[in-house]
């Protein structure tokens, strides 16, 4: 279901940004995209250190935002910490010779400008005004309450940090690891040692891997549950596993069924995988079920907060991802750069940064009514 929101001025449209983004933004370039009258999401950009490089980012910018579905005009929003600089002719904004060369690709490119407005440390004002006047921040009316994965308290960085996890937490999860391994290597072999019933129990999850996931998505792993903490790390520090269970958090467990036979088929005779589970990792085809990628979400992180060292990169590396599908690329790099102090060679993560790193967002992204678009 789409939100509709309703502005009357440029200080009400503010209001709506962090609405439309998921977030209020910090040290941003915001685009919005209108179709007709009304925007479909937002798309945040850093804004460039190299002022080099500005036609680079404002051709990349303006490139992005044209791929959105069905895009006629745009709106520009600059989040800056810096203040108005006053001189003898006025008023001069931040970043105004970006925004100026933005609007002027942006009109060459067809693309009416709805507005272009800039919030600053002590004040907002318009860029398109002969003589821009600095209002105050009071001025922008309170954020709307829009159900979803919306949060104008936070910015783009908030979401890239793990929960809190005390030691006595990481301790139970790692001797709880141990105890599973312990249960599976006696299973293994038959053996009648004595072993904690508890990960026993645990390995009994993994008899049916896609519906322990499954359980996963309606009740995550908390520090009560030490040992099915142990049985999803185990899980997920195995590549095939990891993959398959990415894949069913993104969709359904149908989908994950069949990732999880494909998973098995390649293990064993090195059949390919279906080429739709396959574009899906790179961010093509149809779009991800966003309701369960934020359950998967808190899941991973999670179980990343509590895990031992060695077994972070890969819960980190699925934060990653889902942050990434969901349009939160700033919050995917962070992820990403925790995993890679663990294990800088992990596969998963060099993928997921040459996609980040080369500004490719998913498909879904771009279509009317998608995620919010967190480019860099």
């Amino acid at each position: 279901m789409t939100t509709v929101l309703h502005a009357s001025d440029p200080a009400q449209f503010l209001s709506l940004v962090p609405a439309l983004a998921g977030f209020t933004p910090r040290r941003s370039l915001v685009l919005l995209p209108f179709a007709q009258s009304r925007a479909h999401g937002a798309m945040r950009m850093d804004l460039p250190v190299d002022r080099s490089a500005l036609d680079e980012y404002v051709d990349a910018a303006i490139g992005l935002v044209s791929r959105v579905t069905g895009t006629e005009a745009i709106a520009v929003v600059v989040y800056s910490d810096d203040h108005p600089q006053r001189t003898p002719d006025g008023v001069v904004l931040p970043e105004t010779v970006l925004v100026e060369e933005l609007v002027t690709l942006a009109v060459a490119s067809g693309l009416r400008i709805v507005d272009a407005l800039c919030v600053m440390t002590d004040g907002w004002s318009c860029y398109l005004d002969d003589d821009p006047a600095v209002r105050t921040l009071s001025g922008i009316p309170a954020a709307p309450t829009v159900a979803g994965d919306v949060d104008p308290a936070v910015d783009q960085y908030t979401g890239g940090m793990l929960p809190p996890s005390d030691l006595g937490e990481m301790e139970r999860v790692e001797r709880a690891l141990g105890e599973l391994e312990a249960a599976l290597s006696l299973e293994e072999t038959k053996s009648v040692a004595r072993v904690d019933p508890q990960a026993i129990a645990a390995t009994l999850l993994l008899d049916d891997m896609p519906q322990f996931f499954e359980s996963l998505i309606e009740r995550p792993p908390d520090a009560e549950t030490p040992f099915v903490t142990a049985a999803l790390l185990w899980c997920l520090d195995r590549p095939a596993i990891r993959d398959a269970a990415l894949l069913q958090w993104a969709t359904d467990l149908p989908t994950g069924l069949r990732a999880w036979e494909a998973q098995l088929a390649f293990s064993m005779d090195g059949a390919a995988i279906p080429d739709d589970l396959g574009r899906m990792i790179i961010g093509q085809g149809p779009g991800p079920d966003l309701d369960r990628l934020r359950a998967a979400l808190v899941v991973a992180r999670t179980a990343a907060a509590c895990a031992p060292h060695a077994f972070r990169p890969a819960p980190l590396t699925m934060a990653a991802w889902m942050s990434w599908a969901l349009g939160r690329s700033t919050n995917a790099s962070q992820y990403l750069e925790q995993a890679r102090r663990i294990a800088p060679g992990y596969p998963m993560a060099h993928l997921l940064e040459a996609l980040i790193d080369g500004a490719v967002l998913p498909e879904w992204a771009f279509r009317r009514g998608g995620r919010p678009m967190d480019a860099t």
